[in-house]
C-alpha cells in the first residue's frame, strides 16, 4: 500500500522553495520558527530603520485553512509572546500580510464562513490581501503583480503536489501527480497495488472526487484492510467505499473559528471549543490527551509558546538567508536564539 503523502507545490517555480518554506512536517515547522526567531533577533541588532521594517514583515501565502491559521498564530506570537523578549524593537509593531489570490478566504468553506474569517484577522491586524498572486518570490520578499513587499520571512501554503507515484507505478494521475484509483483503492490493471490518502485520485460513491484531508485517509486506510482481508478464502469483498464527510474546521486567530458540517454552519467563539475538542478527542490514549489538554489550557491563559530554542548554527550565523549580505553577517549575541514558538 502507498500512503507517502503529498508537498509542497510552487506551480513551477521551485527555486521559490528556498526562500518561502511550507508546511507539511516537522522539520517545516522547526525550520519556519528559526526563521521566525532569526528575523526578530536580527531586528534586534538592525540599526537601518527600512531593514528593520522588512525583518518584521511577514508573507504568508495562500488563505486556505493553514494559511489563516498561520496568520493568526504568527500575529499573536508577535504580539504577545514575544512582546517583552526584545528592547531595541517592539514586536507588536510586527506586519504580517495574508496573501490570497481568489476573491476570499477558506475557499473550501462555505461562502458565509469563508468571508466570517477575514474579519477578525482584520481585527488581530492581519494585512489581508484579496484577489491577489504571488508572481516573484527572492531572499528579500515577494512581488503581488506590480508591488514589491518587502519581507524577513515568507511562509508558503499554497499548492500541493502528490509523492511522484505515477512516475513509479507508470499509471495515469491528475495535474497534481495524485493516482487514479478506483472504489478498491487500486489503480487500473493492479492487483496487488492500493494507493490511499494524498498520493490517491479517488471518487465517493456518487463520482464526486474525494478531498485530500486526514479524515478521507482515515477511512481509505480502513477500507483498503478490508478489502486485504477478503482476499482470504471464504472472505467476501466490501462494498465501494463510502465517505462519511466529518466536516471543514480552521480556527481564525485566539477566540474564533470556522466549523462546516455539511449543511450546519458554526463560527465564533464556541466553534473553537470545538475544534479544540474535535482535536484532542482524536488523538491516541487518554494520557496525549490530558498532556495536550493541559498545555492548551496554559498556553491559552499565559500566552507562552513552548521551547525557547532553534539549532540550526549555520542559519544563526548565516544573516543571508534573510536577504542580508554576507560581508554584513553578525551572529546572535548568544549564538543560540530564544523562541516561544510550540
Amino acid at each position: 500500500m502507498l500512503a507517502t503523502g503529498a508537498t509542497h507545490s510552487y506551480f513551477g517555480n521551485d527555486s521559490w522553495a528556498v526562500h518561502a518554506p511550507g508546511l507539511k512536517t516537522i522539520d517545516d515547522a522547526t525550520d519556519i520558527r528559526r526563521r521566525l526567531l532569526l528575523a526578530f533577533e536580527h531586528a534586534e541588532m538592525e540599526s537601518d530603520a527600512r531593514e528593520r521594517e522588512r525583518l518584521l514583515t511577514i508573507v504568508i501565502v495562500s488563505g486556505g485553512p493553514t494559511g489563516v491559521e498561520m496568520a493568526g498564530a504568527v500575529v499573536e506570537l508577535a504580539r504577545k509572546a514575544l512582546a517583552a523578549d526584545f528592547r531595541a524593537i517592539d514586536p507588536q509593531q510586527t506586519r504580517v500580510l495574508l496573501v490570497e489570490a481568489g476573491p476570499w478566504l477558506l475557499p473550501s468553506f462555505p461562502e458565509p464562513l469563508s468571508r466570517h474569517a477575514e474579519q477578525p484577522l482584520r481585527r488581530l491586524g492581519v494585512d489581508v490581501r484579496l484577489k491577489q498572486a504571488v508572481t516573484h518570490c527572492a531572499a528579500t520578499g515577494v512581488t503581488l503583480g506590480d508591488e514589491n513587499v518587502s519581507a524577513g520571512t515568507v511562509i508558503w501554503a499554497a499548492g500541493v503536489a502528490a509523492s511522484p507515484a505515477t512516475d513509479w507505478l507508470a499509471v495515469a494521475g491528475d495535474h497534481s501527480g495524485r493516482v487514479l484509483v478506483g472504489y478498491d483503492m487500486r489503480p487500473p490493471g493492479m492487483d496487488d497495488v492500493f494507493v490511499i490518502g494524498d498520493m490517491a485520485l479517488a471518487h465517493d460513491v456518487a463520482g464526486a472526487p474525494l478531498p485530500g484531508i486526514a479524515p478521507v485517509a482515515k477511512q481509505q486506510d480502513a477500507y483498503v484492510a478490508q478489502v486485504i482481508q477478503a482476499c482470504l478464502p471464504g472472505k467476501a469483498g466490501p462494498p465501494p467505499l463510502r465517505y462519511r464527510d466529518q466536516g471543514l474546521l480552521a480556527t481564525v486567530g485566539r477566540k474564533t473559528a470556522a466549523i462546516a458540517f455539511g449543511r450546519l454552519q458554526l463560527k465564533g467563539w464556541f466553534a473553537w471549543w470545538i475544534w479544540g475538542i474535535a482535536h484532542i478527542y482524536f488523538l491516541i490514549s487518554l494520557r496525549n490527551r490530558l498532556i495536550v489538554m493541559t498545555q492548551w489550557l496554559w498556553s491559552y491563559v499565559s500566552s507562552e509558546r513552548g521551547a525557547r530554542l532553534t539549532t540550526d548554527l549555520r542559519a544563526i550565523l548565516e544573516p543571508a538567508q534573510l536577504g542580508r549580505r554576507d560581508d554584513d553577517a553578525r551572529p546572535s549575541p548568544t549564538g543560540q536564539t530564544k523562541s516561544r514558538i510550540g
